[in-house]
């Protein structure tokens, strides 16, 4: 039944803080006792630990047990952590499989039922209503984007457009003729219609678009503010891996754009300490981990997630009480260590915002001289001011961004200035980080 609100599910999504505990519990000693019992690598996990699953009689308890890793999906390639036989499962997804192994994931017909749900509460939350025409620029395929968005869109009882990613011009005409309220796609892609509007003479503030949902890469909130102003619209980030489920997991509300609303009565999330795995109290930052509540096909049990964030449990102003994450603030795996300074690509990325000579395209580029290593920003400056800048304009500008940088990151990096549509531009994910440190 289609929910007409501002909140699609408010049972769950306004649940009392006892009240979803206890269902958390009840659904976290279902969730452990059928992962032990068909899953080896679980059995193992918990054996190896001294943990059996009636000794899981609090939620705290759960910290007795052993971390899942990525490696572990890829160990266990293909099936090998499913808790049901693949001939079971409605859909399969995974990873593209550009650092090794794909990571593949299963979903039952339950699965997919609750993760369409948990979307079309997604789109609510954005600002989204039945009988919205939504432009899905999200990757359809193995990639779990375009169709965790696309089943939460009929879900939620409005009109999926299913584009998919990539032919800008048809995207454009697309959102001219068919006139969408909602937009989903990556942020930097996003940027890339943007500018392919702007050469056809098109303003993006005239669209129909009054509010889009971007995700599937970290983007700061001065791309936020760029996104909004560039066309018109209320900015929302949403957050979801395969791993956990795809899209949904968690998404900001439109009334405060403040923090993520987790899906608790799904998932389950703790903030640990990086290094020594010790569980953080709410506001401090660390590492994200969930653990799967209802997924049968491929139960996750304290997932790391390798994604930087904290969570805060106060009840939000649009009247949900689920807890919120914080934007996520970068990967672990993509945190650079510049001489020493630990640097996240978000941080180099508000600062170039900052620059208004600045079109939002930029790589970073890594390299060594000697033993050390170096960071190089590639930019491009905007149309316009390639038209009025002089030289000594440009210098003065690259000077201004090494100052920027140095006082926001506390290292040296040194900005590149390319002309207008010079590098690179992202047709789903951007590849923000060139590494070139093995080639020296």
């Amino acid at each position: 039944m289609v929910k007409v609100s501002n909140i699609f599910n408010p049972e769950m999504e306004t649940m009392s803080r006892k009240d979803m505990e206890a269902l958390q519990l009840e659904r976290l000693k279902e969730t452990i006792r059928r992962s032990y019992e068909n899953v080896p690598f679980h059995k193992e996990n918990f054996d190896k630990a001294g943990v059996r699953p009636e000794d899981i009689q609090s939620l705290e308890d759960l910290q007795k047990v052993p971390f899942m890793k990525k490696t572990d999906l890829r160990e266990n390639y293909p099936f090998k952590l499913f808790a049901v036989p693949p001939n079971k499962c409605a859909r399969i997804h995974g990873s593209s499989g550009t650092k090794g192994k794909p990571t593949i994931v299963g979903y039952t017909h339950k699965d997919i039922e609750n993760w369409a749900e948990i979307v079309a509460r997604a789109i609510v939350a954005a600002g989204g209503r039945p009988g919205d025409i939504f432009h899905n620029a999200y990757g359809y395929g193995l990639f779990t984007g375009g169709l965790g968005l696309h089943y939460g869109i009929e879900r939620l009882g409005a009109t999926a457009v299913p584009v998919s990613g990539g032919n800008t011009p048809r995207q454009i005409t697309l959102i001219q003729d068919f006139q969408p309220r909602g937009l989903s796609a990556t942020p930097s892609y996003t940027l890339n219609i943007i500018e392919g509007m702007k050469k056809m003479g098109l303003n993006p503030r005239d669209t129909s678009i009054e509010y889009g949902i971007f995700g599937a890469e970290p983007w700061t909130e001065e791309m936020r503010e760029q996104l909004e102003e560039e066309l018109g619209i209320k900015a929302i980030d949403i957050y979801g891996l395969s791993e956990v489920m795809g899209p949904g997991v968690s998404i900001e509300c439109h009334e405060a754009q403040d923090g993520l609303h987790i899906a608790e009565d799904h998932f389950l999330a703790e903030i640990i300490n990086p290094e020594t795995g010790e569980v953080l109290p709410y506001g401090e930052e660390g590492e994200l981990v969930f653990t799967s509540l209802t997924k049968e096909a491929f139960p996750v049990i304290r997932y790391r997630t390798g994604d930087i964030a904290s969570l805060n449990p106060e009840k939000c102003k649009c009247g949900r009480t689920t807890i919120r994450m914080s934007r996520i603030k970068g990967r672990i795996d993509d945190m650079l260590i510049i001489r020493g300074v630990n640097v996240f690509p978000t941080e180099i990325e508000a600062v170039l915002l900052g620059f208004s000579e600045l079109a939002p395209h930029y790589q970073v580029v890594l390299k060594r001289e000697g033993v050390l290593d170096t960071c190089e920003v590639q930019c491009e400056i905007t149309p316009e001011y390639q038209q009025n800048a002089s030289a000594d304009d440009k210098e003065r500008l690259i000077r201004e961004i090494s100052a920027n940088m140095k006082d926001a990151l506390g290292v040296t990096v040194v900005p590149c200035i390319n002309e207008p549509n010079t590098l690179p531009r992202s047709e789903g994910k951007a590849i923000r980080i060139v590494d070139k440190r093995n080639q020296y």
